[in-house]
């Protein structure tokens, strides 16, 4: 069986608990809370992969977004607002005039219930109301976690909703391979041959071939100056699960990632904080000390026709797929 412990007590009262998995070469920890992904160890390198806080107040705080799921509709919708099914809905904004991450009581700011735990898998479950943060329809997600060796983890997403509603959602992990520092030692490639630009962080609708910096087919050193928070466009619709990026640092751990996913935004950590809560190895965490890679579907998609739709109509089942590759030297 899993080991799962309690990880805290979150300010409604309630406990979180941690589920510690293990196959292979990886040890993966998961939380209750925004069924983050915690922590995540590969045999032979003494470092976590991912960014994490041991204390629950960051997760509630400033380090929302890590290692959560966010949604139910990741990235940004422009003025906070979108035609559903004929009607306008209007969302709390939470990024000055656009909604961020589903809005300020998203996934990732919720208690997910855990339904199933093995050695090597794990399943939570969410039951978001109608009506939350402005969304319509009573939706209930799914993540199911597992992992495989030597060195592979798995997760799959699932959604239904009882009205029409919109779902994109994504895991909001920090990587930085190397343990502490930087990221501008590792390497990245994206399998992408275009990109979304953007003016005030939302798309423009201009899907535009991929040059300098942001022509990543190849792996090159990255860019710490390039300001990446942008969608790479994969694919024009969600398909079979694709190897799509590789990261590696600079210590030789490599990562190679595949999704069912049309986009992949990546962000760089610029604006990257903790907020003064402590990192996994007790500093606070810092600008560039990670990066993002985030498989979902194109940002602002209701106020762009062209972009694959992030709609959810009853009777349809919400579906994404990933597939995170570890290797070492």
């Amino acid at each position: 069986m899993a080991d799962i412990t309690t990880f805290g007590t979150a300010s409604d009262r309630r406990d979180v608990q941690a589920m510690t998995l293990r196959a292979g070469d990886l040890t993966l920890r998961l939380l209750t809370w925004g069924s983050v992904l915690h922590d995540l160890r590969l045999a032979g390198a003494d470092w976590p992969l991912t960014l994490g806080s041991p204390e629950l107040a960051a997760y509630e705080g400033p380090m929302d977004y890590f290692g959560a799921i966010v949604g139910p509709v990741a990235n940004r919708i422009g003025g906070a607002q979108a035609v559903i099914a004929g009607q306008l809905c209007r969302f709390p904004a939470n990024e000055g005039t656009t909604l961020l991450h589903g809005g300020p009581t998203g996934t990732q700011k919720r208690h997910w219930e855990l339904v199933a735990a093995g050695d090597d898998h794990a399943t939570l479950r969410l039951t978001l109301p109608h009506g939350t943060d402005g969304f319509p329809g009573n939706r209930v997600i799914t993540a199911h976690w597992r992992l495989e060796a030597p060195g592979r983890m798995l997760l799959d997403l699932t959604a239904t909703s009882d009205a029409p509603t919109l779902m994109n959602l994504a895991n909001h992990s920090y990587w930085n391979l190397d343990g502490g520092g930087t990221v501008a030692g590792h390497s990245l490639s994206v399998a992408a041959d275009s990109y979304l630009p953007t003016e005030n962080i939302l798309p423009t609708g201009e899907r535009r071939p991929v040059s300098g910096a942001f022509d990543l087919r190849e792996a090159r050193p990255f860019d710490l100056t390039a300001g990446y928070d942008h969608n790479f466009c994969l694919a024009p619709a969600p398909r079979a699960l694709t190897e799509v990026a590789v990261l590696t640092g600079a210590r030789g751990i490599r990562m190679r990632l595949a999704t069912t996913e049309p986009g992949l935004q990546l962000y760089d950590g610029t604006f990257l904080t903790g907020g003064g809560f402590p990192g996994h190895d007790g500093a606070a965490y810092g600008k560039h000390e990670a990066l993002a890679l985030e498989p979902q579907r194109w940002p602002d998609a209701p106020n762009h026709p062209s972009f694959p739709p992030v709609t959810l109509e009853p009777g349809e089942i919400y579906r994404q797929s990933n597939v995170w590759t570890f290797e070492r030297p």
